[in-house]
């Protein structure tokens, strides 16, 4: 369509113009020899490449210099580490408002529902249950998960983690406790009727307390699925795991069952983040308006599906307040139900950048509230 047409190749005023998109592979981008600085830019010629994985892309800038900069470098530590002993590139990361979370899903995922699969009022079997939540939530050693990750991040236990809302200081153990406690785990889940079976999975009512996880391909990923399957196996909770290619995860199309918005699976983790210093539009997502379903096409993004009218409430409040303080307050008090409630279980606070750059690239001006390339006029190569 002509829509399409457009979106593939918009013209702008910006320091380059398209060249040529390829879908899925890569975007080649030429100077606009009408930009509004003469002197700037400094390159003829930009070229992004997709697809491949993190690990490779750190190679390229760390080690080989195939590449100027890679972004979203999601690696493990270790591996980070020593691809950065290659000398060719540095590391880059600065605090932002990312939080890799576990997300709960509040109904019913079964597929022999049909078409009443995971629809509003379908309820979790289990995870409507606050105690088996707060259980899974108990479990987890935030801090073992935490360790996987590049430099820069760190445990949470909120999904808000920039001031003023929030003092970074306070993310884990400050405004929450959420450091890993099996026993109690397993005495909340003991208070909530979930006995042991001989299999050492707990059920209830003749349910097993069995899980479907979900999360991208990725290597990080994996062991952190791994990491928290064992805590939650050592609670008596079977585990099931799933990984996903991230464009099909991520996918807003409605014929594929596999996307975060379908959320076919009982809990799924991902990383999420608000783009500006307001938080509005991101904690207003958890609203009751928001739910992905079939009749939206499943396009919406309360995926959890959590339907709260006090919550709902304060979304319209936060909207129309002007108020600096109130409207802090009612920041806070949103993250509060979603930690307390155990909407999602929050686990690391990720910096906005883990990007690798080529120590011959200059000018690069970091933000959280922006895309990394947002000053690329600036940029330079030295010799």
């Amino acid at each position: 369509s002509a829509c399409q047409a457009a979106h593939n190749a918009p013209i702008g005023t910006g320091p380059y113009k398209l060249r040529e998109f390829r879908s899925g592979d890569t975007v080649t981008y030429d100077i606009n020899e009408l930009y509004r600085d003469p002197n700037k830019p400094f390159f003829k010629e930009v070229q992004m490449k997709g697809g491949g994985d993190a690990t490779s892309a750190a190679r390229a800038v760390f080690q080989t210099g195939d590449a100027d900069y890679a972004w979203n470098l999601q690696v493990e530590a270790p591996v980070l580490a020593q691809l950065q002993t290659g000398g060719k590139g540095d590391f880059l990361t600065i605090p932002g408002s990312s939080v890799e979370r576990i997300a709960l899903n509040r109904t019913n995922p079964d597929p022999a529902l049909g078409d009443k699969r995971a629809e509003p009022d379908q309820p979790h079997p289990f995870l409507s249950d606050i105690k088996v939540r707060q259980a899974l939530g108990k479990a987890i050693d935030r801090k073992a998960v935490a360790a996987l990750y590049p430099p820069g991040a760190g445990p949470t236990c909120e999904i808000i983690t920039t001031a003023p809302y929030v003092e970074p200081s306070e993310i884990f153990g400050g405004r929450h406790q959420c450091e890993q406690d099996i026993e109690g785990a397993k005495q909340l889940l003991d208070e909530a009727g979930w006995t042991v079976g001989a299999d050492g999975v707990r059920e209830k009512g003749g349910i097993k307390l069995s899980v479907l996880y979900q999360t991208t391909v990725n290597p990080l990923r994996q062991k952190e699925q791994a990491l928290v399957k064992a805590n939650w196996e050592a609670i008596g909770v079977a585990v099931e795991l799933k990984s996903i290619d991230p464009g099909v995860f991520f996918s807003t199309d409605a014929g594929n069952p596999d996307t975060f918005g379908h959320f076919f699976a009982d809990v799924q983790m991902y990383t999420n983040n608000y783009e500006q210093p307001d938080p509005t539009t991101y904690l207003c997502d958890w609203t009751s308006s928001q739910i992905p379903q079939r009749s939206n096409g499943w396009g919406l993004n309360n995926n959890e599906r959590y339907q709260n009218p006090e919550y709902d409430t304060l979304c319209d409040n936060l909207r129309k307040e002007t108020d600096n303080d109130k409207r802090l307050e009612i920041v806070r008090q949103m993250n509060d139900i979603i930690v307390e409630d155990v909407v999602v279980i929050p686990l690391v606070a990720r910096p906005q950048v883990s990007s690798g750059k080529s120590k011959a690239l200059q000018g690069i001006n970091l933000t959280p509230w922006d895309t990394e390339v947002w000053n690329i006029a600036d940029w330079t190569m030295t010799q």
